[in-house]
This record gives C-alpha cells, structure tokens and sequence, in this order.
C-alpha cells in the first residue's frame, strides 16, 4: 500500500495570496499533479491540516475545486487554520467526517487502518485532545488491536526546538503518548503543522512530520529566534507498507530538477 502525504497548503480565496507573498492555490494543484504522475499511483492520500489559511467559505470553496482534480481517495483532517464549522460544510459529502463534535474517525477498508485524530482547539493554535478524543482513541485502536495502523493528526506531539513553533505545539502529550504506547501496532504517527520533516521515537513507534505544499519553516533553533520562512522547496511525503517489510518513508520533492542521470 502506497500513502501519500500532503500537508499545509494554506489555500486563499480566488486571486489572494498567501501572506500576501505566495501563491498557495497554485503550489497546491501543483502538489496534486505531483502525486499523480508518480511512478506508482498511490492508493490514499492524506491531508494534514491547515487546508486553508482563514477558515472561511471562499477558501474552502477553492480547496474543493482543487481538489476535484485529484482522482486518488483522500482523507482531510483539519489544522489549527481551519475552521471547523465550515470544514464540517465544505466536506459534508465525506460520509468519514463526524456530523458533531470533534473531527476524529477511523477508515478500515486498506491493508493499513488509518486513525484521524483531530488534535485542534477552536478558536486557538495549540494542539490538544480532551479526555473524550482520547477515550474514543483508546476504543477504537482495541477494536483491532493487531492491524497496521497510521494515526494522523495536525500537531506533532513533541517540541520542535524551534521557539516559535513551540508556542503553539501540542502542549500536554503525555496522555496521547500512554495510549499510542499500549498498543504494538501504530506504525507511525504522521503530523503537520511545523511545514517541515522532522522524526522522532515517541509513544513505542515514529512520529514524522510532512512539509508543507507551499512554504518551509526556517530552522532556526536559538531561544530568542524571530519567525520566518521560505519560499520552497515545496515537498510531500510518500509512506509505503507492505506486509513483509512493514513501513518506510520518503520525502518527495516537488519541482523540476536536472535529471535523471544513468547511475544510482
């Protein structure tokens, strides 16, 4: 089973930039046509928060038409840019989305059961899952508890060490991680959120971060460090399992380059 990952596309109503500066809607169908002509045409794609920038019903609007390009199944969970109401309208045709309350559901029908947890706090932009998402978390992975299992959701439930993404991290993880620890088969926990890859042993399994479609975090890792970002280059993430080898990720990067070259 091939998954592919895209996160953070920050879409803007028709003609807007993203932050004035980007131009978000079109990195984002560039993102679907990436995934598209890869080699091998994977069977899911996930998207990992913060679909829109503003949460507001024109953006959501162009997020669907651009999705309609993209001929793959999808899953959306949302970020800490969405609005949840109107996320709730935009995919009303999504019969995986709940009607009410928190955006958390569970797909069975690959070799893989993917998990969405949605880790948002209305009206804030730190990461958190109150003890009724976590209950429900804790049902669903004893429901079978020896399928492979991804469980996505927007915030990494750890510290980047980047200080101004840390202010509005996933801020107590510690009840999240007890769950995902008791149980062997979470291959991995994919996130968004900090537009950028990053790894990390936590829970008994992997947490991986997707960058985002249309701009980088800058690393910067001292205390007092200022915000700010990149231009590119604009990647997703391709998440392959099989049942003799398990799980291995790779970054894929959008654009053209030169190549390929005839040696490895």
């Amino acid at each position: 089973m091939l998954v592919a990952q895209i996160s953070d596309p920050h879409i803007r109503p028709a003609g807007e930039l993203y932050q004035g500066v980007v131009d978000s809607n079109r990195m984002f169908g560039d993102a679907i046509r990436h995934v598209l002509g890869l080699d091998r045409r994977p069977d899911l794609v996930l998207l990992t928060g913060d679909l829109v920038d503003e949460g507001t019903p024109e953006e959501y609007e162009m997020a669907r038409h651009l999705l309609s390009a993209l001929t793959i199944p999808y899953l959306v969970i949302p970020g800490n840019h969405d609005q949840r109401d109107a996320f709730r309208v935009a995919f009303a045709d999504c019969t995986y989305i709940p009607t009410s309350g928190a955006l958390h559901y569970c797909i069975d029908d690959y070799p893989v059961r993917i998990i969405a947890l949605d880790s948002c706090v209305p009206g804030r932009h730190h990461g958190d899952v109150d003890a009724a998402g976590l209950a429900w978390l804790r049902r669903t992975l004893q429901a079978n508890p020896s399928k492979p299992t991804l469980l996505m959701l927007h915030h990494p439930p750890f510290a980047s060490g980047i200080p101004y993404m840390d202010l509005y991290r996933y801020l107590e993880p510690g009840p999240l991680e007890a769950i995902v620890r008791s149980f062997e088969n979470v291959e991995a926990v994919l996130c968004g959120h900090v537009h950028r890859v990053m790894l990390r042993r936590w829970g008994g399994t992997i947490v991986c971060s997707c960058p985002s479609s249309t701009t980088e975090i800058a690393l910067r890792l001292a205390r007092d460090a200022a915000p700010a970002s990149y231009l590119g280059p604009p990647a997703c993430m391709l998440h392959l399992w099989d049942e003799r080898h398990g799980l291995v990720s790779h970054l894929s990067h959008m654009g053209q380059y030169e190549g390929p070259y005839p040696f490895a």
